[in-house]
């Protein structure tokens, strides 16, 4: 079942045309990936998903409505939440500061309840605390809630990050290339980290990753573009083995040599 579906999405800078007419369906509940070249306009496809860029052209439904246009702070509303390549974390706040930034969309007092300090204000601040103090120990921060962010190990902040799209509770997560500088020990932890949030949650994540080891072991459906458009969708063993899809990374002579091993085996 289809949780988020683009139809023939186009986003064009002046005469360069970033991500032309795109069409994909991404499963409900599942792990997606978005993989491709540099420059294959992956991020600007998830700028699209998230409401930054309003595309030229094509359609983004989330459950079967149009999300084309929306702010995008109300598509987080909606249930989208995302990571970013470069990380954005608030450096100067705590980490449990910042998880519970990500819940600000939910909350009901409104700003004369926070002025008067109500007794509905500080239920709901004390809900807060525990969520957010709940989400840095599924994400295994819990022991660093009073750090600074800006002092976490680089791994940690990832984690962080990740927390805080996850305290706006969302239908689904996008992670752009989240084991971006990870050391190996790092990309593992992540890989268990995403799998977990999908197992446990049942969310949809979809990511952008670089990192093909990581991407062929997580996702169950891969859609690649190559200079802004879709050369290939399907699972990972399809994927793998897909001409265009080598073509796009090793070039034209890396296809002709696979066809000439799988004309030895054979």
């Amino acid at each position: 079942m289809t949780i988020l579906k683009v139809s023939g999405l186009v986003k064009r800078f002046g005469g360069l045309t970033a991500v032309g007419g795109v069409d994909f369906s991404f499963p409900r509940g599942k792990i997606s990936a978005v993989i491709g070249p540099n420059g294959a306009g992956k991020t600007t496809f998830f700028n699209m998903i998230t409401g930054i860029y309003t595309p030229d052209e094509g359609q983004i439904e989330l459950d079967g409505n149009s999300i084309v246009g929306v702010k995008p702070h109300q598509i987080t509303g909606r249930g989208i939440a995302r990571t970013f390549q470069n990380i954005r974390l608030f450096g100067s706040m705590t980490v449990l500061e910042n998880v519970m930034v990500g819940m600000h969309i939910h909350l009901k007092s409104g700003i004369l309840g926070t002025l008067l300090s109500l007794p509905a204000f500080r239920h709901e601040e004390d809900e807060v605390h525990r969520e957010a103090y709940r989400l840095l120990e599924f994400v295994g921060l819990e022991d660093l809630l009073n750090e600074q962010a800006a002092n976490l190990p680089y791994g940690a902040q990832r984690r962080l990050e990740i927390a805080r799209a996850l305290a706006t509770r969302p239908k689904v997560l996008l992670l752009d290339e989240p084991a971006a500088g990870m050391n190996p020990r790092e990309t593992v932890e992540l890989i268990e980290l995403i799998r977990r949030i999908q197992e446990e949650t049942g969310m949809t994540v979809i990511l952008i990753e670089h990192d093909m080891k990581l991407v062929m072991e997580l996702s169950e459906r891969i859609l690649v573009l190559d200079y802004g458009v879709k050369i290939a969708e399907g699972e990972p063993h399809e994927i793998r083995s897909h001409p265009k899809v080598i073509e796009a990374y090793l070039g034209t002579s890396a296809v002709e040599e696979s066809v000439v091993k799988e004309g030895e085996i054979s």
